[in-house]
């Protein structure tokens, strides 16, 4: 049995608990930290799940936010194939359903 993971990023929450709410207030708390990054960076990094992150960049936004990690990071399953059991049978505590939609360019 194969499962996808992927994680929710939780950086905005995180922000918000800290009573910031633009991402540009992240700015001068990373420099304070030696680490330089654009507006247009931040606001990525903070409205958008980062597929590579520098560890300088995660371990100044744990000391800025004063969390760990596991606070940023929540690992959770994406996706899971259905495992089929000796009778043919669908294992059912393998299932992840999925509602998918296919549009067809031209067509809604």
């Amino acid at each position: 049995m194969n499962k996808k993971m992927g994680y929710r990023w939780r950086l905005r929450d995180l922000m918000a608990d800290q009573q910031m709410f633009q991402t540009s207030n992240l700015i001068p708390y990373l420099a304070e930290r030696g680490v330089t990054l654009s507006r247009e960076q931040v606001y990525r990094l903070v409205t958008q799940p980062p597929q590579r992150l520098s560890m300088d960049v995660l371990v100044a936004l744990c000391d800025i936010l004063g969390c760990t990690p596991n606070d940023l990071i929540e690992p959770e399953v994406v996706n899971q194939q259905v495992r089929k059991t000796a009778d043919g049978n669908a294992d059912s505590a393998s299932i992840t359903l999925r509602h998918t939609v296919i549009r067809r360019p031209g067509k809604q």
